[in-house]
């Protein structure tokens, strides 16, 4: 995998989550993903396709996503992942995935996006065929970890 696909993504995640949640993120060691996220764990995958395509997923442990969704919504106690936390997961992955595809265009790759779609780990989050999952932990300030994980082919 080109190494020139996965810098947006990671750049864009940092903008993304500094802006919308207000939160510093810091890289940890990226890594082949060989085996699916594990069960209950929540996803959002976004496909990208065109020059290059794939899809990018977070996968975000519930006690995070409830702390960055309260985050997102001014502070409001978010204490389960109920249908307005599912909604600003999705939009986080939206503008996540939106600001990779503006900076991949910008260097002359240009991709669209599908709309994020959620599941809850469990081989849901399998790449496409002829595909490798680099993953990428992103620690989100005093919050804990949640990971980038990137297919692309192309």
């Amino acid at each position: 995998m080109n190494i020139e696909y996965i810098n947006p993504f990671i750049e864009a995640s940092q903008l993304v989550l500094g802006t919308a949640a207000g939160l510093p993120v810091k890289l940890g060691r990226a890594f082949i993903r060989k085996a699916p996220i594990g069960a209950g764990v929540p996803i959002v995958e976004v496909g990208l396709f065109g020059k290059i395509s794939g899809k990018g997923v977070l996968a975000i442990p519930v006690p995070v996503a409830t702390q960055i969704v309260s985050r997102m919504m001014g502070g409001a106690d978010i204490s389960e992942l109920d249908e307005l936390g599912i909604s600003a997961l999705s939009e986080l992955a939206n503008m996540i995935m939106g600001n990779t595809a503006t900076i991949l265009y910008n260097r002359g790759v240009g991709i669209d996006i599908t709309p994020p779609r959620m599941a809850f780990g469990d081989g849901a989050a399998l790449p496409p065929a002829g595909a490798q999952t680099i993953s990428v932990p992103l620690a989100v300030g005093e919050l804990g970890d949640i990971e980038l994980d990137i297919s692309v082919a192309g």
